[in-house]
């Protein structure tokens, strides 16, 4: 039986985007249970997911120190995989190595300059790599246009659709000034998501709340409480935290529409969760997202409040007027992703390698 090691550590956080990867590609595996391979999953969370899949996995406990050099995992596995192109954990010994791309972001949000630290860690992560994988094909162009790509082999798999289930959320209590009608975002506190404007938003849409969901102690969070303060529109916007899987399926479900602006995403799960339940998604035209979304969401054609108002009330009007037809197609295209398919997917690619 081949080992592969999946250096998953950022799982610690398993309702972050990263977390999220982490732990629905983890349960593909899981339910895909090939014969030929062992799992080792590098994790400070075992208790947590022993729970979840007994001990079909090994588990090698994770410790922040292993990033440097004096405490590198020093064992052979058949395969190592990466599951993310921000962590410093890396095997000590040279062994087949696949690295997972989710977005460089950090080329616009850091520095460009290929010389600065953030690049040339990741720069030798290409290098150290026998196989790249990519979450979309935004993800690869965005790549190869500010980075020199190995000549190794290239793949782009798809994430699956977070929602393997539906929740009975009949037992959650929403913030007690929650009304009926309720516009939804969700994501990390970060300047690319653009809350900010949602909030600008608003004045515009007095029909309605707007939760949003999210790690809100980021700067970027007093921001957008900033504009909440400036619009006069406290009583109509939410900030709701981070909510676990119960949470977040009763806002999805209950909403009128997700509306996701964000500049840059390499993927972008929040859209596909709000296309499971059939609603109608609001999306920057940018980055990943109309590969996400496909062509039955809406797409803001430009990020000034007023004319985001007038594509969303637009955009409301087509999906009432087409109601069954959208809600058709939207879950449909919700159904694409699949963590088991990807499961499948990554699987190959380690076979490839062996």
């Amino acid at each position: 039986m081949k080992t592969v090691f999946l250096e998953s550590h950022n799982i610690n956080n398993p309702y972050t985007g990263f977390g999220q990867f982490n732990l629905h590609l983890l349960k593909g595996f899981y339910n895909c249970k090939d014969p030929d391979i062992q799992f080792i999953v590098h994790t400070p969370k075992t208790r947590f997911l022993k729970k979840q899949f007994g001990n079909f996995f090994r588990y090698k406990y994770y410790l922040g120190l292993r990033r440097y050099d004096f405490a590198q995992i020093r064992k052979n596995y058949d395969c190592w995989h990466s599951l993310n192109q921000n962590t410093k954990i890396e095997p000590r010994n040279s062994m087949p190595y696949v690295l997972t791309i989710h977005d460089i972001n950090f080329v616009e949000e850091i520095s460009n300059d290929p010389n600065h630290p953030r690049n040339m860690l990741f720069v030798e992560k290409l290098r150290r790599a026998d196989a790249i994988t990519y979450i979309s094909e935004f993800a690869k162009s965005s790549t190869h246009e500010f980075f020199d790509i190995p000549d190794v082999p290239e793949y782009v798999i798809y994430n699956g659709n977070p929602i393997d289930e539906f929740i009975d959320t009949s037992g959650f209590k929403p913030p007690e000034k929650l009304k009926e009608k309720f516009l939804f975002s969700i994501g990390d506190f970060r300047e690319r998501k653009n809350f900010h404007l949602l909030v600008e938003m608003m004045p515009h849409l007095k029909d309605y709340q707007l939760v949003i969901a999210g790690n809100d102690t980021r700067d970027y969070a007093e921001t957008v409480r900033a504009a909440v303060e400036k619009f006069g529109v406290q009583d109509r916007v939410i900030f709701a935290g981070r909510v676990d899987n119960v949470g977040k399926q009763y806002y999805f479900e209950n909403c009128e529409a997700l509306l996701f602006p964000s500049l840059r995403e390499g993927f972008g799960l929040p859209p596909i969760e709000a296309m499971s339940f059939g609603k109608p998604v609001f999306l920057a035209p940018t980055t990943s997202l109309p590969e996400i979304g496909g062509e039955y969401a809406f797409y803001f054609d430009d990020f000034e409040p007023e004319n985001m108002v007038e594509v969303f009330k637009q955009g409301m009007k087509t999906y009432g007027s087409n109601l069954e037809l959208y809600r058709s197609e939207l879950k449909k295209q919700a159904a694409r992703f699949n963590w088991n398919d990807a499961a499948k997917e990554y699987i190959k690619v380690y076979k490839s390698l062996f």
